[in-house]
């Protein structure tokens, strides 16, 4: 009988914690932390009043060279090293963007490329993922929270009928709330036109039908507790995401998936479907939501990849320029509602592209500097921070950490990026020693 219990309880807990998802353990792997703070991370001003992130995630590497950082014109055709595409004015004097983002580049007064991120990270992407969202390298014996689960614990929803922390993407570990428990875990979605399913019971289920579910739960979880040792921490760490779940089920909170109560000129403004899940992000920060993550390409959709290797770099101009239009709708699109400033936009992949072009005429990887772009939140722009060398592929001035990117988007936040989070009882700081780059401040 225990052993149907165990059984039992171990689905149920499972069911609870479906589009909330638990930690889940990483591997042994060490990898080395990043360093070098900077002399622009000093004295840090006052913190931000930004309330929201929406976090756009382009996995697969980003070509920093091709996009944010451009330089000397090469050719992928010829393999000769360089930026594949023509440079650009922007609305920031002395600041180039690539030609493909031409929509952005008129934007780039209320944009910052930070231009000298890096990690040690070069061939592994999974590491390269979870190091950029976590803050930290893959660790065997602690199980991190991701940068989104850490804001949702920290700032907590901004309604009560709506999640801190949401993904439009595919459930990782690199999302994972980690020691922060199920509680902060992440509510995932992939299909805009459902919304997410799991959070809606079966039409097949009726009131009396649920009612007798609710009980076969209880009377489980309460046999499982009387046979425990211990508070049963984690039974209730998913009782209580089972209760968010239900809660957030409600009419309320599910309409903020209908994207046909926006007029059609915004939804064309956004353009493909990427541009959907950027609507759909500011829509969930207006219904209280603190952190979205909005993957790009979903499916690979194109054929192609931010991971440009080989023939990938033929398409990478058409991902270049759809993240150009979503990015620059939804810089407009808050501005015109007055939450440009409350909503931190970032654009991030796990590391950039080496200006040299392989046999096939792709990029290979580079975590040596990369660029990560902050635009809103209220911040204080200036087209691009950093400098890099000539071919984009080592930091000169002004290098940022990974955990320097962490501290910038907490102090953006008003979160205090000393802090330190529990597991248990084990103090942990809230970044890996990293300061805010104090140039976007004040």
């Amino acid at each position: 009988m225990m052993d149907r219990r165990k059984f039992l309880s171990q689905a149920a807990a499972v069911a609870a914690g479906t589009q909330l998802l638990p930690a889940i353990s990483v591997g042994d792997d060490q990898l080395a932390a990043a360093s070098d703070a900077g002399a622009s991370n000093a004295d840090v001003p006052p913190a931000g009043s930004a309330e929201h992130v929406i976090f756009i995630w382009l996995g697969g590497g980003m070509a920093q060279i091709d996009t944010f950082d451009p330089k000397r014109r090469g050719s992928s055709r010829d393999r000769r090293p360089g930026s594949d595409y023509a440079a650009i004015p922007t609305a920031v004097p002395d600041v180039q963007v690539c030609e493909h983002l031409r929509r952005t580049a008129d934007r780039m007064d209320r944009v910052t490329a930070v231009r000298t991120v890096h990690h040690d990270m070069i061939d592994e992407h999974a590491a390269a993922v979870y190091w950029v969202h976590v803050g930290r390298p893959v660790n065997g014996t602690i199980q991190y929270p991701a940068l989104g689960a850490v804001v949702g614990q920290q700032l907590g929803s901004g309604d009560p009928l709506a999640p801190a922390y949401t993904v439009i993407g595919y459930p990782n570990m690199a999302r994972s709330p980690g020691f922060l428990g199920p509680k902060h875990g992440y509510l995932h979605l992939t299909d805009l036109q459902s919304g997410p399913r799991g959070l809606v019971r079966p039409a097949y289920v009726d009131d009396q039908r649920q009612q007798r579910r609710l009980q076969l739960l209880n009377s489980v979880r309460n046999s499982q507790l009387a046979a425990s040792e211990g508070p049963g921490r984690v039974i209730d760490a998913y009782d209580q995401a089972l209760l968010q779940s239900r809660q957030l089920g409600s009419p309320e909170f599910m309409s903020v998936f209908d994207l046909q109560q926006e007029s059609d000129d915004t939804r064309e403004m956004y353009g493909s479907e990427f541009g959907q899940r950027c609507l759909l992000a500011r829509r969930l920060t207006e219904r209280g939501v603190r952190f979205v993550e909005v993957a790009h390409n979903l499916n690979f959709v194109n054929g192609t990849g931010w991971d440009t290797h080989k023939e990938g770099q033929l398409h990478q101009w058409t991902l270049i320029q759809e993240l150009d239009q979503a990015l620059a709708a939804l810089i407009d699109d808050l501005e015109t509602r007055r939450r440009l400033d409350k909503t931190l936009i970032v654009v991030a992949s796990e590391f950039g592209r080496p200006a040299e072009f392989d046999s096939a005429g792709g990029r290979g990887h580079q975590s040596t500097a990369f660029s990560v772009v902050l635009a809103g939140g209220g911040l204080k722009h200036s087209g691009a921070i950093g400098r890099t060398d000539e071919m984009s592929k080592r930091v000169v001035e002004q290098p940022v950490s990974i955990p320097d990117f962490h501290a910038t988007v907490h102090h953006a936040l008003g979160i205090d990026y000393h802090a330190e989070l529990y597991d248990v009882d084990r103090p942990v700081p809230i970044t890996d020693n990293g300061r805010p780059v104090a140039a976007l401040f004040g």
